[in-house]
This record gives C-alpha cells, structure tokens and sequence, in this order.
C-alpha cells in the first residue's frame, strides 16, 4: 500500500492535474511572509480592518495572490490591501482578474525596508500594466521613504498608462488625500492611516477604538442603568413613605373618632345619674 501524501505533495499533485481554467491551478501562497515586521503587519490589519468597516459591500482582502494573465502561473502581485466593487465579498483562495472580469479598483502596499523601494518602481509599474485605478504607498514607520525624498503616504490615480499624483490639501498641519475611488479622505495619523469619510465628515474608528467605544457605550448604559434603578428605588422609598403617613394619619383619626365617642357615651351617661 503506497504512503499516503503530505500536504506538499498532495498539493503539488492537485496544481499538475489541474488545468488553466481551475482555480487550484493557480497558488495562493507565494511562500513569502504577510509582513516582514509590526509597524507594516499592524498598519496593513488596521487599514483592511477600517475598510470592511466603511465599505462593507466592498471585497477588501489582504495578501491574496492576484493573478492577471489566465494561464501564466508565474505572473502574480499580492497587495497588502486591495479593494474592489460589486463583486462580492465571498472568500477567495487567490484573485484571478479575468474570472473576476476587472482588476482591483484600489490598492495599498505598506512599506517596510525589505520591500520599499520594490512598492515604489516595479510594483508601480504592474499595477499600471492591470490597469488598477488608485495606487496607494504607505511608509508607517516615515524614515523608508524619506530617504528618497517621497512622502510618508502617496496616493496615485492611473491616467492613461501611467500614475499621476491624486490632489492633496493640507488641514491643521497635516496632509489629506482623496481618493476618488473609496470617496474616503486618507492622512498619515501616528504610524497608520486615518479614514475619513467624505459623505458624513467623519473619522472611521480603528478596531481598537471601536472596541474602546463599545466599553465606554457600556459603562455609560450600566451607569445609566444604575441611575434609573437608584431612582426607582427613591420614588418605591417615597410611595411608600406616604403610603405610611396616609396609614398613620387614618389611623389618627379613627383613633380620634374613637376616643370622641367614648367622651360622647361618658357625658351621656353622667347626665343620666344627675337625673
């Protein structure tokens, strides 16, 4: 009885049977790592994160393997983010352009020493060639891209065959960016991206901060809580206060009456011994 396969194998022996129109032709790990440290791993989680917050009916993904020629294996980019519309948000194991009928409509790639300036001129160069309409560039620890005189955050829009710079504005010291795809406004905030959302003026919460928001929203409601429960407990003390002071005063004045009658029967009977 042969040896059953490992998982590489197994593997392997599923990307030779397949065929070019399959998606299990196609691998979805490059074998590379997500991130090659925290300041990228955690500005990557946290801008996919804000995304799906934002744009839920939008296919937000992170490091999938995208592969623009059918048939041609070798050829393939993974994005640390990437966004796309009226597609689904179903899971995929990679992101085959010409199943999904059009290239990603926006991208992020997230900067760390190991793949900076590989973001700023090869990678710049396909996402032209897929025809990606917005092209993002992120440097979260800030002192990569100085060193070749490029800013902390570019935003880049595909005018013909090439990227031109999207407009950018500058608000209370910092530099806002558009992008007319996401209709969000983008600037640099610490060592992540902050999304503001054109339609409300509104800043998107980080996970982190939402969380912190759901606690405070807690606290609030059983502070609340206790509040309403506190003065429950004063008008229940109150009610029956008077409900005591109405017994009291009830029993006053049947007490009264009482004791009127027993000075009424006194008289009378007084009276009758004079007689």
């Amino acid at each position: 009885m042969p040896a059953p396969l490992d998982a590489a194998a197994a593997a392997l022996a599923t990307n030779v049977a397949a065929t070019p129109d399959d998606d299990a032709f196609y691998p979805c790990s490059d074998g590379r790592p997500m991130s090659d440290n925290m300041w990228q791993a955690e500005a990557m989680f946290n801008a996919s994160g804000d995304l799906k917050t934002v744009r839920p009916d939008a296919l937000v993904a992170t490091d999938i393997l995208v592969y623009p020629q059918r048939g041609n294996r070798d050829e393939r980019i993974a994005p640390d983010v990437l966004v796309a519309f009226e597609l689904g948000t179903h899971k995929r194991s990679s992101y085959l352009v010409w199943k999904e009928g059009k290239p990603p409509d926006w991208v992020l790639e997230v900067a760390s020493p190991g793949t900076a300036f590989r973001d700023l001129d090869e990678k710049q160069h396909d996402y032209a060639e897929m025809g990606v309409p917005e092209y993002w560039l992120f440097d979260p620890q800030g002192d990569i891209f100085r060193r070749r005189g490029e800013p902390q955050l570019q935003g880049l829009k595909l005018v013909g065959t090439e990227y031109q710079p999207l407009d950018s504005v500058r608000e209370h010291g910092r530099v806002v960016i558009r992008s007319e795809v996401l209709c969000l406004d983008l600037r640099v905030e610490g060592e992540l991206i902050r999304f503001r959302d054109v339609a409300t003026g509104e800043d998107v919460l980080h996970r982190d901060e939402t969380e912190a928001a759901r606690v405070r929203e807690a606290a609030q409601l059983r502070a609340a809580q206790a509040r309403a429960e506190r003065a429950e407990s004063r008008v229940q003390q109150v009610e029956a206060q008077v409900e005591r002071e109405a017994a009291d005063r009830q029993a006053a004045q049947e007490r009264v009456a009482e004791l009127e009658a027993a000075l009424l029967r006194l008289r009378k009977g007084s009276g009758g011994g004079q007689l």
